[in-house]
């Protein structure tokens, strides 16, 4: 219950910055869900990055963390423009969720991961 309350208030929430961003949904501006999406990760104590490729509904060891993607939309009259996808990301092997929301390619800070020593972002979606 808690964790669908927290989907729905941080659905709200992408909804008003993605708003406020310019980004407001009309009946033109669909979008459409990708095949997967294209993440990098980042360890910060010794500066390693890694791109991930990962198909929705897949989840991936990015360092010391597991990353699930559920679903990557793009707008559908522009498939390489401005991806956003939901990720629940925790540390592997333990049952804590670092992260559970959309994360938006073009500003991954306004919806990002708080860990002391990973970050991960999305950088497009797949579309093949």
């Amino acid at each position: 219950m808690k964790r669908a309350l927290l989907a729905g208030f941080q659905a709200g929430v992408l909804a008003g910055i993605l708003a406020c961003l310019g980004f407001a949904a009309t009946a033109q501006d669909e979008v459409e869900s990708a095949d997967g999406a294209v993440l990098r990760g980042l360890d910060k104590v010794n500066g390693q990055t890694v791109d991930i490729e990962l198909r929705s509904g897949g989840t991936t060891a990015v360092f010391g963390l597991e990353v699930a993607l559920a679903d990557c939309r793009y707008p559908a009259d522009n498939p390489t423009g401005d991806a956003f996808a939901f990720l629940t990301i925790r540390e592997k092997n333990k049952p804590e969720i670092w992260f559970e929301g959309w994360m938006i390619a073009s500003a991954p800070a306004l919806s990002a991961l708080d860990h002391a020593r990973y970050d991960v972002w999305v950088l497009r979606c797949t579309t093949s």
